[in-house]
């Protein structure tokens, strides 16, 4: 994507057809809040760019809400303003104007160190990279963001544990990035993103870097974790992808909007 700012890390599915993960079915505890709760509002969202005397918009009133247990796929081409969005909604950045609220909690003005605090406990990431550290098992990498919150040692290796065995890698645990394929990697960082037990996964293009057999079972993952009731926003450019989500957004010139028939074409 060519936005300012660069890359920043974050219905039914199509057929699971992948043999990468272990047969044992996701168990991720339901969540079961008000129909009204809204983990994301966006409320005239702007966020300005500049250089010098030259200034570029990126998000230009952006009113927006998404709702607990909501699947939602954001869709844009490059330029659109979908990164600075993901980097918005990631509480990677902050608006220029407007208010940003994530799961209550007004965001929108938040230092960095409030931001990085409010990511760790509210937001699970899953990223095209998968993000993974080479030196360490998979168990070791689903702890990291417990590491970071302060978690004992024990409850950060149990819960590890656990979430893994959410997504059926629990004959897994012990082994290194290298040694799993593409489709348990991402698997990893699923695991990852939900041992926090955030209130939003953000998945910015998940399947970018999987054949076409691993990315069927990510998004089969995704389903699952959808029918548990977990509140996913799914950032693609793939309208194939996003058909998997229950709802889509399209982003262009810094506006989103839904029920576009330029992003609903090849979709449903």
């Amino acid at each position: 994507m060519s936005e300012p700012g660069g890359e920043r890390p974050g219905g039914s599915a199509r057929p699971n057809a992948s043999s990468d993960a272990d047969t044992a079915p996701l168990t991720v505890g339901p969540r079961t809040p008000g129909p009204a709760d809204a983990v994301i509002e966006f409320d005239r969202v702007t966020k300005v760019y500049r250089t010098g005397a030259i200034a570029v918009a990126a998000l230009r009133g952006v009113s927006l809400k998404i709702n607990t247990g909501e699947y939602v796929a954001i869709v844009g081409p490059s330029g659109s303003g979908k990164s600075t969005l993901m980097h918005i909604l990631g509480c990677l950045d902050t608006p220029t104007t407007g208010t940003f609220r994530l799961a209550g909690e007004n965001v929108s003005g938040m230092s960095e160190e409030a931001l990085a605090e409010v990511r760790n406990r509210r937001i699970g990431f899953v990223f095209q990279q998968f993000n993974l550290l080479a030196s360490m098992t998979a168990w070791q990498n689903v702890e990291l963001p417990l590491a970071y919150a302060g978690v004992h040692r024990a409850e950060r290796k149990e819960r590890a544990m656990a979430a893994l065995a959410k997504v059926g890698l629990a004959q897994r645990v012990q082994h290194r990035p290298g040694e799993l394929s593409g489709g348990q990697q991402q698997r990893v960082a699923v695991a990852r993103a939900l041992v926090t037990e955030p209130d939003l996964i953000l998945a910015d293009e998940p399947t970018g870097n999987l054949d076409s057999v691993s990315a069927d079972d990510v998004l089969g993952l995704m389903n699952e974790l959808h029918d548990a009731g977990r509140t996913l926003v799914l950032i693609t450019h793939d309208l194939e992808v996003a058909s998997a989500a229950g709802r889509l957004i399209g982003i262009r010139d810094g506006l989103v909007s839904e029920n576009d028939k330029r992003d609903l074409e090849n979709v449903r």
